[in-house]
């Protein structure tokens, strides 16, 4: 079992940059594929990054690739998402998730077993 907390949302001006941080409590980061998604209102959670449990290969939604990094510190047991270039659309609750799958459908969050409680994050133009 482990805790997630997310923390590091926040307002910004579009252009602006953020990163979020998830710390974890319980079994090591090193046993799971670490994720991160988001929920705008009125929408459904969609996946934004995911950094895989073997040898952490990292993969982006189409709609922040080439503007967000996804980093793991597996001894730290914390996961970070560096968001550059924010733009309005990026405005949602950022959640961290932890999965125990091999496989590559990061984005199918059936996969992930744990779930932080959310992180704001507002973009305004």
């Amino acid at each position: 079992q482990v805790l997630l907390v997310e923390s590091g949302g926040g307002s910004a001006q579009a252009g602006d940059s953020l990163k979020l941080s998830c710390v974890g409590s319980g079994r090591s980061f090193s046993s799971y594929t670490m994720a991160w998604f988001r929920q705008a209102p009125g929408k459904e959670r969609e996946f934004v990054a995911a950094s895989h449990i073997l040898g952490g290969s990292e993969h982006f939604s189409d709609s922040v690739k080439g503007r967000f990094t996804i980093s793991r510190d597996d001894h730290g047991d914390t996961l970070f998402l560096q968001m550059n270039n924010l733009k309005p659309e990026d405005t949602a609750v950022y959640y961290c998730a932890a999965g125990s799958f091999y496989n590559t459908m990061y984005g199918y969050i059936r996969n992930y077993n744990y779930w932080g409680q959310g992180t704001q994050v507002t973009v305004s133009s």
